[in-house]
């Protein structure tokens, strides 16, 4: 395997004043150092967000609104219905289940409302923003997360001020979403696909801990499924 390989679709709108954006270089650097993961990156403005189906990996990075939520939307869509390992990331988060909402649990019109008043907002303002904020997640045993993280539960950080919709979390788990991880007061902060290679959301931020000189374990773990994708293709 070549260590160009291993590629990977960072979907986002990259902006200076993302801290994430500044991140996620440091981290997969990294990787390569600490970790022998090698990927080869390839940041994706939303505008641009088309024919993914070439990639090791999909990972929708933070930084929304994006300026077309339709093709991010599209792209977790890509990654579950190709196999394609997918991260997605606060922002990449609440898009995944957007589409997760629209494909499995029929929501046909189910949006989100930092773009505006919708029928069916399933991503809304959070009751208190979390912009800058770390919280205690504690994980549900048996999840693929919980299996990445190793402990009961760990201190994470975010910067978002949007979830879901509290009304809609039975609907999306009833269609198969499986929500690994929660908040103290029991709202849902990561979600996975059992049925999937490896699909993974967080509400927090895993590329914002530490000080980027180390990945977080769900960055290590997604690397990992990456790269083990790019040698499984790799011809005999």
């Amino acid at each position: 395997m070549t260590a160009s390989s291993a590629t990977i679709a960072l979907v986002g709108d990259r902006s200076p004043t993302v801290r994430a954006h500044g991140r996620i270089p440091l981290l997969i650097d990294a990787l390569r150092r600490r970790d022998g993961l090698v990927l080869d990156p390839y940041w994706i403005p939303s505008t641009e967000a088309d024919d993914l189906e070439g990639f090791d990996g999909i990972w929708i990075v933070p930084g929304s609104p994006y300026a077309d939520r339709e093709k991010v939307i599209a792209a977790a869509g890509v990654a579950r219905e190709r196999g394609i390992p997918f991260l997605g990331t606060c922002g990449g988060f609440q898009h995944a289940i957007l589409h997760l909402a629209r494909e499995l649990a029929n929501i046909a019109d189910a949006d989100h409302s930092e773009y505006g008043d919708h029928d069916t907002d399933v991503i809304v303002p959070l009751e208190c923003s979390l912009v800058g904020h770390e919280g205690v997640i504690r994980y549900t045993p048996g999840t693929l997360i919980a299996k990445i993280a190793g402990v009961d539960q760990r201190l994470e950080r975010y910067h978002c001020s949007y979830g879901i919709a509290p009304e809609f979390v039975d609907t999306l788990a009833a269609a198969g979403v499986v929500f690994g991880a929660h908040d103290e007061d029991g709202a849902p902060r990561a979600l996975e696909l059992p049925d999937h290679p490896f699909f993974l959301g967080t509400l927090f931020q895993p590329e914002l801990a530490g000080d980027g000189s180390r990945a977080h374990p769900v960055i290590r773990a997604y690397a990992e499924a990456v790269v083990s994708r790019a040698t499984a293709a790799q011809p005999a």
